[in-house]
């Protein structure tokens, strides 16, 4: 709903979304501009009329950012200008006037936009933002203010009388004065002070983070109303002014330089100019869901919401034509659906565009591949990078091959949703009236679980049934979950369900062959470059409770144990997780049995799950592996034989594996070597590893008897007892070749006896980065490391850190002014030591850098104690010029730093022995800064500690010391009461 705000004693409605269908055009007299030429009139004005130099939009794929998942505004690549960390070398170093048209997606993180599309007229993932900027002072309020009233009355034409603003009425907690600077220019540039509107920092005071730039905002709103009735405004353009720099302690403090920062969401504007109230009716989408509407045969799209839209066919015209805009600008940029971070968000987005295509639109298989031209056509000519990856894109066209980009294809995830479908409504079925959807059933149903749909598409399910989720019990998984995933990087190795002696004899005396485990390595990799796993049919042989005892049956909601003849699940063996998963019934495929996790005793394989109803021996059942979490931990498996063979090349045949660990996450490996790696021997690693994954080698994996194995040279095999026959997987050289004593071949790639799950191909590997390192012992070394798209990030992470870093020592060279700017420059040091200690990021970059760090930092604090110095003796001076010879100097002294009054003090106890010092400096907001020291000669009942005491206690403040020098601080607006008070203390003693 709108939100009424009071002004001049009118109601205003302040309108985000915007609410129903209007096709009110804002002139006759021509037909509305179409959004490429809105989008390009913005460009060219800037250019044009004010001299902007025009920068392409940056990719959505946030560079050496990890706090954003994705680019979510058009300031976010001016970040180095902003924060002052830009490399003086760079090109970006050398802007003063930019503006472009940003790609933008808010989904996933704080601004995530997501689960509100198609509910209303106005949410999107994808959006397009344009913006100006000014770095460096280059021009502020006045001319960015006037830049904006002239583009928007003057070359797009909006009627003045439908144009509002808003400035800042200032914040009396934190000082901030109200900025009557930018009303001032509203109403100069005609404005009527009925229509320029005042807000406090929530609304028009915009800071970049917890720290750093930030400053007030002006807003432009414009009027739906059109002056009939209430006015609904809806924000057009927001104009940030920074100015100040929010510190690690919260206080405000003045920008070195000041920026301007711009942005209008192209969406809205076209929809204001082409008279529309829904985004979805301007020409950047009408070509979309008229695609939609031919493709699918569903009815013509109506602009309906709530209630009115029945079966939520609208909704999902919107959710479509929304999704397929952000997957296809994603995939161009180069991040494509997966497993964790942006691309599992993406995954979310294709899945929801899945089913609102395939269960509402009834679109036939195939449907929104063939939507990709039509965004093509759209946004290629003003992203140009569309249509160069056009043939990536084109994964979409037979079918939704996106899905073979993340393993999976459409049929595969149609077949979840369908039995997604089937277990709600059975689930459904048999709730009371004033029952809540069980969390457990959700979160098996959900990315997290086992199905793979997503959590807001679930609840969306039930929404539509009238069913409230149980989201205190779906916290609580999460919460979990969370905790788990936190432990990966050093599992601690849970106790799950065991076999013991007694059970496995009786398994034994009963003749019960092993587990055939063997269909747990029947996958293939498809022509698009997707995997395939089979399902696997078995039979409940034993069923055990939690505490080992054998049952013929369990109940519902017991955690048990299950046995079975045959199984494609990975029990966790050689460092691998288990595989976890679900199965059904043969006979009820709308009950998922959860497996979390499958282990190996004495040959057979035990299965951990919890029964939501009830199971039997002798049950036939169907086994599903979470496939994500099988092929992440293939692609780490794989990872893992390349650097193992990686650092065998790097630091000699003397190199052996000690043990690792692997999950989808993570994996580790600890080495025995010679002496700890340096940074360039960890950057080697890297490049072999980065070499083999570029060739995209075959993986060959075969059974052979052990006695082959015996006598290959460079084949690599840990001190274990290995089964006969033994799996093999060779990089690059099938196995029988390798296997060839006389071949070598083995000496030249990766050869290891190994019984866990590969990929098929080096290629998906992506990356590897070695994030961590660390000695376990005198010898033995462990690494952490990462891939795919996550070892991507941390090599940006990387890179952007040193961009910082080389910023920082150029700014350092130059020299600082005054003691100020020298402290700022030392706090970025500590600052960028932190980011660099804590950050996702390649090591051997780090311990480079952090060398770097250590011999700047120390540079950056020699030059604060010189300029402290010589500040310090200029203060004394002229004090000493205002006082003269005495037992006593009591005054005020301007300086920021403490360091520099207690120079202050001992310079002038130096100079004139036989005095005792007392000095304070105000600060802002009444704080002050204290230091002192006695003569020598003075009574040993005066001192400098109890003398700060009585002047800080009396500003309400602390302060600390020794017999002979003593500091502190304070607060006090009647700085003259405290001079007076350390005036009477020191006489009284003296």
């Amino acid at each position: 709903m709108a939100a009424p705000v009071a002004a001049a004693g009118r109601a205003i409605r302040r309108t985000p979304p915007w609410r129903g269908p209007s096709r009110r055009p804002l002139s006759s007299a021509s037909p509305p501009p179409r959004a490429a030429a809105v989008r390009a009139a913005f460009l060219s004005f800037f250019r044009d009329r004010h001299g902007h130099r025009l920068v392409p939009s940056a990719s959505v794929r946030p560079r050496g950012d990890p706090s954003l998942l994705f680019v979510n505004a058009g300031m976010n690549q001016f970040k180095p200008i902003f924060l002052g960390t830009v490399d003086p070398r760079s090109e970006m170093a050398g802007f003063r006037r930019v503006a472009n048209s940003q790609k933008c997606v808010r989904a996933g993180g704080r601004h995530s936009d997501l689960e509100d599309v198609g509910r209303d007229l106005s949410h999107h993932t994808f959006f397009e933002m344009l913006g100006n900027w000014a770095f460096g002072g280059e021009y502020f309020k006045e001319e960015a203010c006037s830049m904006a009233w002239e583009l928007l009355t003057q070359v797009y034409g909006i009627p003045e009388e439908r144009l509002w603003v808003s400035y800042f009425s200032g914040d009396p907690k934190v000082g901030l004065d109200p900025d009557l600077e930018s009303r001032d220019i509203w109403l100069r540039l005609g404005v009527p002070a009925s229509r320029v509107l005042s807000f406090g920092p929530q609304e028009n005071f915009w800071e970049m983070g917890d720290t750093g730039p930030c400053g007030p905002c002006t807003e432009i709103h414009y009027d739906l109303a059109g002056g009939v009735g209430t006015p609904e405004l809806v924000e057009l353009w927001n104009l940030v002014f920074m100015q100040h720099n929010r510190e690690a302690d919260g206080s405000l403090q003045p920008l070195p330089q000041r920026h301007v920062d711009t942005g209008m969401g192209l969406e809205r504007l076209v929809a204001v100019l082409q008279g529309r109230r829904s985004t979805y009716d301007t020409d950047l989408f009408s070509p979309l869901l008229s695609a939609i509407h031919q493709g699918c045969g569903a009815p013509p799209y109506l602009g309906r919401v709530g209630a009115a839209d029945e079966g939520r066919t609208d909704t999902a015209y919107r959710v479509v034509a929304d999704h397929i805009r952000t997957l296809s600008v994603c995939i161009a940029d180069g991040v494509s659906p997966g497993m964790s971070g942006a691309p599992l968000v993406l995954r979310r987005i294709l899945r929801r565009a899945v089913r609102f295509s395939s269960e509402v639109l009834r679109a036939p298989p195939g449907f929104l591949g063939s939507l990709v031209p039509v965004v093509v056509e759209t946004l290629g000519d003003a992203y140009p990078e569309l249509q160069k990856n056009s043939a990536q894109l084109q994964a979409f066209r037979a079918s939704v091959q996106i899905a073979s980009l993340v393993s999976e294809d459409e049929a595969a995830f149609l077949a979840s949703l369908q039995r997604g479908r089937r277990i709600i409504d059975r689930t459904v079925r048999r709730l009371g009236p004033s029952d809540v959807f069980p969390a457990e059933v959700a979160w098996s149903l959900s990315l997290s679980g086992n199905l793979g749909l997503p959590l807001d598409l679930v609840e969306l399910m039930l929404e539509e049934k009238g069913v409230q989720l149980d989201s205190a019990g779906l916290a609580q998984l999460a919460q979990e979950e969370a905790q788990r995933r936190a432990q990966q990087a050093e599992p601690i190795q849970e106790q799950g369900l065991q076999l013991d002696v007694h059970a496995l004899g009786e398994l034994q005396r009963r003749g019960v062959p092993p587990t055939d485990d063997s269909p747990k390595y029947s996958y293939s990799l498809q022509p698009g470059g997707g995997y395939e796993f089979g399902t696997c049919e078995a039979q409940v042989l034993q069923l055990y409770t939690e505490d080992g005892r054998a049952v013929a049956s369990v109940g519902e909601g017991q955690r048990c144990g299950l046995l079975l003849d045959r199984t494609n699940f990975y029990a966790e063996q050689g460092g691998q997780a288990s595989d976890r998963g679900y199965l059904v019934r043969v006979e009820q495929q709308d009950v998922l049995f959860p497996v979390a996790r499958a282990q190996v005793c004495g040959g057979f394989i035990l299965h951990e799950a919890v029964a939501p109803e009830c199971l039997k021996v002798g049950d036939q059942v169907q086994l599903h592996v979470d496939k994500a979490w099988r092929l992440g931990c293939m692609e780490k498996h794989t990872a893992i034989h390349l650097l193992n063979w990686a650092l065998r090349q790097a630091l000699g045949p003397g190199t052996e594996q000690r043990g690792s660990h692997l999950n989808p996450e993570h994996l580790r490996l600890d080495v025995a070597t010679q002496a700890p790696l340096t940074p360039e021997q960890l950057q080697a690693v890297e490049g072999i590893v980065q070499e083999a994954v570029g060739q995209d080698e075959a993986v060959y994996m075969e059974e052979v008897a052990l006695a082959c194995t015996a006598h290959v040279p460079g084949l690599r095999s840990l001190d274990e007892i290995y089964p006969d026959p033994v799996r093999v997987v060779s990089v690059g050289v099938p196995v029988a070749h390798a296997l060839d004593p006389a071949s070598q071949a083995a000496l030249q790639t990766s050869v290891e006896l190994c019984c866990g799950t590969h990929l098929l191909r080096t290629g998906a590997v992506g990356d590897l980065v070695i994030v961590g390192e660390r000695q376990l012992t005198k010898g033995t070394t462990r690494l952490l490391a990462i891939t795919g798209e996550q070892a991507q990030q941390a090599r940006e992470v990387g890179q952007s850190l040193a961009q910082e870093v080389e910023a920082a020592a150029e700014r350092l060279s130059r020299g600082s002014r005054d003691v100020v700017e020298a402290q700022r420059l030392s706090k970025d040091m500590g600052r960028l030591t932190d980011a660099v200690d804590t950050a996702m990021m390649p090591q051997w970059q780090r311990r480079q850098l952090q060398a770097t760090l250590k011999v700047l930092q120390r540079r950056a604090n020699t030059a604060i104690r010189k300029l402290e110095v010589g500040q310090a003796a200029q203060k004394t001076q002229e004090l000493l010029q205002r006082h003269s010879e005495g037992p006593l100097i009591v005054d005020t002294v301007s300086t920021e730093s403490l360091s520099v009054l207690v120079k202050v003090v001992r310079q002038l106890c130096e100079q004139v022995p036989s005095t005792s010092v007392l000095l304070l400096s105000p600060q802002p907001q009444g704080h002050v800064l204290c230091a002192c020291q006695v003569a020598q000669s003075v009574s040993p009942a005066f001192t400098a500690e109890a003398w700060a005491l009585a002047v800080c206690s009396h500003m309400g403040g602390k302060a600390w010391g020794s017999r002979v020098v003593a500091q502190g601080t304070g607060s006090t607006a009647d700085l003259e009461a405290a001079l007076s008070t350390a005036r009477a203390y020191a006489l009284n003693q003296l």
